[in-house]
């Protein structure tokens, strides 16, 4: 049973959460491409890196670079399942029944989802760093990395699990309400 007030922002969930597996998509279809161009195409970067720059800059990093990409694919991999579980929590509020056990689930492996997210991080913004140093030597061009704690999202993981256990109570609670009547 859906309710009026509610309406609205259960569409603008489900918009956003297609919006963003879209988003994922997309960035999940340029990370083999991007990865392909630096394989088949070194050759030709690093002759045009050593043209425009003389030596200043030594040839692409190609490995950490493939790294990067692959990292990037796994974490892009993970936020578009993360925004498949919202959805499908999102759903269950539309027809008025959230306190499943699916959505305990569903959050906890949403929780799990970020954490690993945020441990990606670390080797990704490692490999960034060592690209962009590689990168500094180059005129017009400027490379920063963000790295650092991101207490948001580890404040969103712990918000999750502790989320996750307050469904998975509330659905035992409701099959025992529903076992005494």
């Amino acid at each position: 049973m859906q309710t009026k007030p509610n309406d609205l922002l259960l569409l603008a969930g489900k918009i956003l959460t297609i919006l963003m597996q879209c988003v994922m998509a997309i960035a999940a279809l340029a990370m083999p491409i991007g990865a392909a161009v630096v394989v088949f195409m070194s050759d030709t970067i690093n002759a045009e890196i050593a043209a425009e720059f003389a030596g200043a800059v030594g040839p692409l990093p190609t490995i950490p670079v493939l790294a990067l990409f692959a990292l990037a694919l796994v974490a892009v991999a993970m936020i578009f399942l993360f925004f498949g579980k919202l959805r499908a929590i999102i759903e269950t509020v539309g027809e008025g029944d959230p306190f499943v056990p699916d959505n305990a689930e569903r959050l906890t492996f949403m929780a799990w989802l970020l954490l690993l997210v945020q441990a990606l991080s670390i080797p990704i913004a490692g490999l960034a760093l060592l690209v962009s140093k590689w990168a500094e030597p180059m005129e017009n061009t400027e490379v920063t990395v963000g790295a650092g704690i991101d207490l948001v999202g580890i404040t969103m993981v712990v918000v999750l699990f502790i989320l996750a256990r307050v469904f998975k109570h509330g659905a035992a609670m409701r099959e025992d309400l529903e076992g005494t009547v």
